[in-house]
């Protein structure tokens, strides 16, 4: 084999590598863009759905917790009156049935 033949044919075998290597090339390109269009759509969706519905979860809480936090004293408050409440009936209803 002359030097011409043995450098034509290392350069077929490296044309060849040089395809293979072209072909996986393009596939990791087109799998990074088939990615970068799905992040794309997950950004879109949360940005569009999820953070709309999680800030009217978070309103709908914090508007709770602000009612039930403000009637927790009103709510102690109460529980007090009404003890007080009991033990006037208490003692007016030994005061009724002393007059009867």
């Amino acid at each position: 084999m002359t030097d011409n033949e043995l450098l034509l044919a290392m350069s077929n075998m490296m044309d060849a590598k040089l395809e293979h290597i072209d072909k996986n090339f393009q596939e990791i390109k087109d799998n990074l863009a088939d990615i970068k269009t799905r992040v794309k759509k997950i950004e879109l969706t949360q940005e569009n759905v999820i953070l709309p519905q999680l800030n009217t979860i978070q309103s709908c809480y914090t508007s709770t917790y602000d009612r039930y936090k403000d009637s927790v004293d009103d709510y102690e408050s109460m529980k007090q009156d009404i003890s007080i409440i009991k033990k006037v009936v208490a003692e007016h209803s030994e005061k009724l049935q002393k007059l009867a």
